[in-house]
C-alpha cells in the first residue's frame, strides 16, 4: 500500500512536503464541502422524543413517559442529521394547555396531531418547516396526586396621594387555588401568598395581575392571580355626635358619660344628595348587662352611602343604669 501511495506521488511529480499539503488541500475541501451540504435544506422525516407538561386538577404536571413526535418537515442539513441521530436525541419538555390534553381512562390522556400544530415551534425550534405530523395520537400518563383548596392571601404595599384612599379591601380573582403535594406538606399549608404588590401615590383604580409565591414540591392549580384596588378621592368631615341608647327596658335608664363623642367621617367625593355627617352612634344595653367595669363600646347605625370609613373618639363610654 505504501509503493502505491508512493508511485502515484511520484507520476504527480509530488514528494518531501507537497503531499502533506495535497492532504491539508484535500481534507480542507471535504470540509467546505460538508459545511456547505449541511446548510442547504432537506426534507426527511424528523423525530423529537417529547414530555408532557399539563396542568391537570388530581394530577402530577409532568408526564411519567415521553412519546416519540414524528413528521415530515424540512430543515438545514445540520438539523435534519441532529434529529435522526438516535444515541443523541434529549427529551423535550412542553407544556400544553389542559383544553388539548384528553382524558382518555385513569391517569391516562392523549392528544392528536391535529393539537400538535400550535406546539411545533416548541418541539423542533425555530428553522423548521412541518408538512404533516406522521404521530397521529400521543398517550402521556400523568399520576395521581393528593390536593387542597387554600386561600390567596395578597401581600402589599400602597400609598395614596392626598385625599385618595381605598374603597375597601384589595379584591383577588380567584380568591383560593388548589394546591398538589405529598399529604404530609399539604396538611402544613393552609394559606398560599401573592409576590409583592406595589402602589405609591395612588389616585385611581388600578388592578394587575400577580404571581404566587412558589412553595418548594407544591403545584398551584392557577400561576397568578388578578388583583383590583378600587381608589376614591374622599372629603373628611368631623362632628360632635349625642350618644344613643338602644334595647334598655322601659323601667330603666341608662346614663352615658360622656354623652357625645367626636366622629370623624371620609366620605367619597362627590357627597351623594342629602348626605349626612352625623350617622346614628349608640351604646347597647346588652353590652352593658355583659360588662363588668360597666364601660360600653360605642357602635354605629347602618352608614348611609358614600361613607367609606368612620373614626370615634372614645371608643369606650363609661355607663350607670338607673330605675325610671
Amino acid at each position: 500500500m505504501k509503493d502505491l501511495i508512493n508511485r502515484i506521488l511520484k507520476a504527480f511529480n509530488i514528494g518531501g512536503r507537497d503531499w502533506a499539503v495535497l492532504l491539508l488541500a484535500l481534507l480542507l475541501a471535504f470540509s467546505i464541502w460538508i459545511i456547505h451540504n449541511l446548510s442547504l435544506k432537506y426534507n426527511d422525516y424528523l423525530t423529537v422524543p417529547v414530555q408532557a407538561y399539563c396542568n391537570i386538577d388530581g394530577h402530577s404536571s409532568i408526564s411519567s413517559n415521553t412519546c416519540d413526535v414524528v413528521a415530515r418537515g424540512r430543515a438545514v442539513g445540520y438539523k435534519v442529521l441532529k434529529f435522526n441521530l438516535k444515541g443523541r436525541r434529549k427529551a423535550v419538555t412542553v407544556e400544553f394547555s389542559p383544553s388539548v390534553m384528553k382524558h382518555k381512562e385513569g391517569d391516562v390522556y392523549f392528544l392528536t396531531s391535529d393539537a400538535l400544530q400550535e406546539y411545533t415551534h416548541l418541539i423542533y425550534g425555530s428553522g423548521v418547516t412541518i408538512e404533516y405530523f406522521v404521530s397521529d395520537t400521543l398517550f402521556y400518563r400523568f399520576p395521581d396526586v393528593d390536593s387542597r383548596k387554600v386561600p390567596v392571601h395578597p401581600v402589599y404595599s400602597l400609598s395614596f396621594a392626598s385625599q385618595y384612599m381605598s374603597d375597601g379591601q384589595m379584591n383577588i380573582s380567584p380568591d383560593s387555588v388548589y394546591i398538589y403535594a405529598e399529604p404530609n406538606l399539604l396538611e402544613s399549608i393552609s394559606q398560599v401568598y401573592t409576590k409583592p404588590i406595589k402602589h405609591s401615590d395612588l389616585k385611581s383604580s388600578v388592578s394587575g395581575m400577580a404571581e404566587l409565591e412558589k412553595i418548594r414540591g407544591v403545584r398551584f392549580s392557577e400561576k397568578q392571580v388578578r388583583y383590583t384596588i378600587d381608589v376614591v378621592r374622599f372629603v373628611e368631615m368631623k362632628s360632635e355626635v349625642s350618644v344613643k341608647c338602644m334595647n334598655v327596658p322601659s323601667d330603666k335608664r341608662l346614663m352615658v358619660y360622656p354623652s357625645t363623642v367626636s366622629v370623624s367621617l371620609k366620605c367619597a367625593f362627590p357627597l351623594p344628595a342629602g348626605f349626612s355627617s352625623e350617622p346614628e352612634i349608640y351604646v347597647d344595653y346588652n353590652d352593658f348587662i355583659k360588662s363588668v367595669s360597666g364601660k360600653c363600646p360605642v357602635r354605629t347605625g347602618k352608614l348611609v352611602s358614600g361613607i367609606i370609613d368612620v373614626d370615634i373618639d372614645p371608643v369606650y363610654v363609661e355607663c350607670v343604669l338607673e330605675d325610671r
